[in-house]
């Protein structure tokens, strides 16, 4: 074996010096050449005039306290108190004041549940039979009438609950429906293609909007007199129409991603249509969209404040709502800073999470 080279490091060395730490970390994405270096110190002398200032109107010189909105007159940083003075309105819109605890359980159940499907461990029997009875129990939570609770109808839902139960149907709805679109698209039958088509096309053509006032003033007209549909439910129906025709041009690109040599092996197998598809083909081809379709998802969660133009007080639409008090209507940007960082919790955690899933089926794909 040849002689160990003068000047290189042995076995079992660490890197050399300037390779690693955080001096190199610097160097290397923030001072690796002039204009690298230029962009560095103009944004960091932005951020030095910037950012004291924003932390003297967010906390020194702010109001926290709720009370009399003169209080917040003669400052010259953030008036919070609008936050502690309508929290209830912004979290729950009209639904009853003292049947508020109801909302605050249905939040709770679906962050506790969405942090439980974090854990790798419970999927997929466990969380898929939590899900399916967590939803039906939102409901019940929130429209009452059994079990002792007092009935609130669909027209005093609002704030974050409404948020989250229009987000919930809409993807629990929307998804499957959008992996029956993608399939369909790409059958061999005309009419059945066709039809998917003109559906995915169609909805796609237009803005949520129309969407939503189809689901919520036409489609009364196709029914008996007799039959009622909810508003809630129109709202979430149209809402995973919407979701189901963007989403199944997702899904259809990852069908088409997957070799041909897949449907040949199982072909080869003797496996039908139905169980290459189930067991072979969409596993594959949803992992290949993951990233893709938690945007879509990500999004669905924001389209939710549309529905306020059918009168129902989401998160965004009860903020609005609380804002029409006089008193209080002049303080709308901290109440709309708190909202979008609640978007943004949410938002960044599907994102996280996400990522996650990923790289975990990255990991058991290259393994």
């Amino acid at each position: 074996m040849p002689p160990a080279i003068a000047g290189t490091a042995e076995a079992g060395e660490g890197p050399p010096p300037g390779v690693r730490g955080p001096v190199a970390w610097l160097r290397r994405n923030l001072f690796s050449n002039v204009f690298d270096t230029t962009l560095t110190l103009l944004l960091g002398a932005a951020l030095l005039a910037v950012v004291p200032k924003l932390f003297a109107w967010a906390f020194l010189d702010s109001v926290w306290t709720a009370g009399d909105p003169a209080q917040c007159r003669d400052i010259a940083g953030a008036c919070w108190a609008v936050i502690a003075e309508k929290h209830r309105v912004i979290l729950f819109g009209t639904y009853r004041y003292d049947q508020q605890w109801r909302g605050v359980a249905v939040i709770a159940l679906v962050v506790v549940l969405s942090g439980a499907s974090m854990v790798r461990r419970l999927w997929p029997w466990p969380m898929a039979a939590a899900w399916l009875v967590a939803f039906p129990t939102v409901i019940v939570l929130m429209r009452g009438g059994v079990l002792g609770l007092v009935p609130v109808p669909t027209t005093e839902w609002g704030g974050l609950p409404l948020t989250i139960i229009l987000f919930l149907g809409s993807v629990v709805g929307g998804l499957p429906l959008a992996v029956l679109l993608a399939l369909g698209r790409r059958s061999k039958m005309p009419v059945i293609r066709a039809l998917c088509v003109g559906f995915i096309e169609i909805t796609r053509g237009v803005p949520l909007l129309t969407v939503l006032f189809m689901a919520s003033m036409m489609m009364p007209l196709f029914l008996p007199a007799s039959w009622t549909v909810d508003q809630v439910l129109r709202a979430t129906l149209g809402m995973a129409l919407f979701f189901a025709a963007y989403a199944a041009e997702i899904v259809r690109g990852g069908l088409q991603a997957i070799p041909r040599g897949q449907f040949e092996a199982a072909g080869s197998l003797g496996l039908g249509y139905w169980r290459t598809t189930l067991l072979i083909v969409l596993p594959q081809a949803l992992r290949i969209v993951l990233p893709p379709l938690v945007s879509d998802i990500i999004r669905a969660f924001k389209n939710t404040s549309v529905v306020l133009i059918l009168g129902l007080f989401d998160l965004l639409g009860a903020t609005s709502a609380a804002l029409s008090d006089p008193l209080w209507t002049n303080y709308y940007a901290e109440a709309y800073l708190v909202v979008a960082a609640i978007y943004f919790a949410f938002c960044y955690a599907m994102s996280r999470y996400g990522q996650s899933l990923e790289r975990r089926l990255n990991a058991r794909r290259n393994f």
